[in-house]
């Protein structure tokens, strides 16, 4: 690869950190701050789950199933968890520090408020999704009760389908936080 090929990808990269710093940074030091940790190790977590992010993306055949912000905060909670973990057999945890987790816990979203969001996709597509993800049947099945040419175009609906949801969410503006009960 020539100098200039690897001159472009490394901006590339560089663009990506930065917009997913911008992105995902807070809420990752929101995160930290609430469960006792400072804006040092908010950043330590942070890069560590970038890493973690980009190391699984850079691998050959390895895709993040969920957005790319989703994957890292999830990370970096995960990080932030084990480190507290560990760093924890000195210091209990105090009663607000257990308060704000019960309350993450309980933040479950409305199923009905959910399910008549996703109704805006139309009804075959609630029921493609429906078939995949709720009653878990493999694409062949899929492919198949729909009547698609093959696995590739039932993928290619599903996709169609979760974009359209995707859309209404943008157009919207719509948070999580729109589905809790």
């Amino acid at each position: 690869m020539d100098a200039v090929k690897l001159q472009e990808q490394a901006a590339k990269r560089q663009e990506l950190f930065i917009a997913l710093y911008q992105k995902v940074f807070p809420a990752v030091a929101k995160y930290v701050s609430r469960c006792g940790g400072s804006f040092d190790e908010a950043k330590d977590v942070f890069q560590d789950a970038l890493l973690s992010y980009y190391e699984k993306t850079a691998s050959a055949g390895l895709a993040i199933n969920n957005s790319d912000g989703a994957y890292i905060y999830g990370t970096a909670r995960y990080l932030w968890l084990k480190h507290y973990k560990e760093g924890s057999q000195t210091s209990p945890l105090n009663e607000a520090e257990i308060a704000n987790s019960a309350a993450e816990i309980v933040s479950i979203p409305d199923e009905h408020k959910l399910l008549r969001f996703l109704e805006t996709a139309g009804k075959r597509c609630m029921e493609l999704l429906r078939s995949f993800y709720y009653d878990k049947l493999p694409m062949t099945e899929v492919a198949a009760t729909f009547g698609f040419s093959g696995v590739r175009s039932a993928t290619v609906q599903k996709y169609k389908c979760i974009e359209k949801v995707r859309e209404t969410v943008k157009q919207k503006a719509l948070t999580y936080e729109d589905f809790l009960k």
